[in-house]
């Protein structure tokens, strides 16, 4: 169950004017290649990024809009995000690793994954003690509302968003991308259970009555391993280790020609479904999200989330990131909204799932107008 979900919020291309999966190109003369967008007019980059961001978030409307007219039913989700976790981000990151001729170094290809644990690591933690700290005078008072705001808050959306973005602004940063968000679901799987699993209890235990038996591991006798585990054999992850196996061995030469077409096939289906499948998701949180007095916990996500952390990143990454690459998988990942999955995670270890919609709603609403502000000062700042 676990890796199905993690699917959902691992972003997908545009209607128009954009890169679509496949390469093609629809009205070349509205858009400026990857090359020119470097070097344009600020203005023109913002233009560019707005147009880019409302893209991907159109499609998620659209899945919202299935929702609301019951074409996608909450029936089909679960087999629909066990399709999208178990075959089609795994093609997806098999079809950009096999297929990248930037990627010679294997050798440091550990240096993105470094990068997503560190920030994400850094981030939970962050917002944990800022929760403890500030929760009293803005409505997190209870342990519950503090860790649902610090896993919600603390971690970025890094998959089905910055994902397309990456495709259309910094295509040769796609494969850095796939390997950051490695290091970004172990820390989920580790740092983040650790916090939302603390002082709550099992589902197990609330059904037989027990209110205060603590959230045991569906491993419990391994321990941190045991935690880790849905990361450490989640079909994505196995996808990456795979094709990263075959590039330091040179077997990519010997994977049929209509293997490959196939998984390319199947890598183009996997975004679009994974923006259909959040959208869905999010129109039922926005329908049993609860506003009331919850401006001090918006403000306080929104500032934390999309103004703290991206001045961290990208001051990070103006000393610590060499490669133009990496620099811009930290634009994207600074930019970004709260991730939508922390929810799920929420309701899962019985945690305020009300502070956890709030934290991740209003960051995702609140994205429409400072993603595209930050991608374009992240990239200006960085010079890249």
């Amino acid at each position: 169950m676990a890796t199905v979900v993690a699917g959902l919020h691992a972003g997908m291309t545009l209607l128009t004017g954009m890169t679509l999966l496949n390469g093609m190109t629809l009205g070349p003369s509205s858009v400026l290649a990857v090359s020119d967008i470097a070097h344009a007019p600020f203005w023109v980059q913002f233009t560019q990024i707005v147009g880019s961001v409302l893209g991907v978030f159109l499609i998620i409307g659209i899945g919202a809009f299935c929702r609301s007219q019951k074409w996608l039913s909450r029936e089909a989700d679960f087999s629909l995000a066990k399709i999208t976790a178990n075959v089609l981000m795994p093609a997806l990151f098999l079809d950009r690793i096999l297929n990248d001729e930037t990627l010679d170094a294997l050798s440091t290809a550990w240096v993105p994954p470094l990068f997503g644990f560190g920030f994400t690591t850094g981030g939970l933690l962050l917002a944990w003690l800022i929760a403890r700290a500030a929760g009293p005078w803005v409505g997190l008072k209870t342990d519950a509302q503090q860790r649902a705001f610090a896993i919600c808050a603390g971690i970025a959306n890094y998959g089905y968003i910055p994902l397309p973005l990456s495709q259309i602004f910094y295509p040769s940063a796609e494969v850095e991308l796939i390997l950051h968000n490695v290091g970004v679901d172990l820390a989920l799987w580790s740092v983040g259970i650790a916090i939302i699993s603390g002082g709550t209890r099992s589902a197990a235990g609330a059904a037989g009555g027990e209110q205060n038996a603590p959230m045991r591991s569906s491993f419990p006798r391994l321990g941190l391993f045991g935690k880790i585990l849905p990361a450490l054999t989640s079909a994505p992850l196995i996808a990456v280790v795979i094709a990263l196996s075959i590039r330091s061995l040179n077997w990519d030469a010997m994977i049929p020609p209509s293997l490959m077409k196939s998984i390319h096939l199947l890598a183009g289906a996997s975004i679009p479904m994974g923006l259909l499948l959040s959208g869905a998701i999010i129109i039922d949180f926005l329908r049993a999200a609860q506003w009331t007095g919850a401006t001090p916990v918006i403000l306080l996500s929104i500032g934390f989330r999309q103004l703290l952390m991206p001045v961290i990143m990208l001051g990070v990454a103006s000393v610590w990131a060499t490669q133009t690459d990496m620099k811009h998988v930290l634009i994207l990942q600074a930019a970004m909204s709260s991730a939508v999955f922390p929810i799920v995670l929420t309701r899962l270890y019985h945690g305020d799932t009300a502070t956890a919609l709030r934290v991740v709603l209003s960051t995702s609403l609140a994205g429409l107008v400072l993603i595209p502000i930050w991608i374009s000062l992240g990239a200006w700042w960085l010079g890249v």
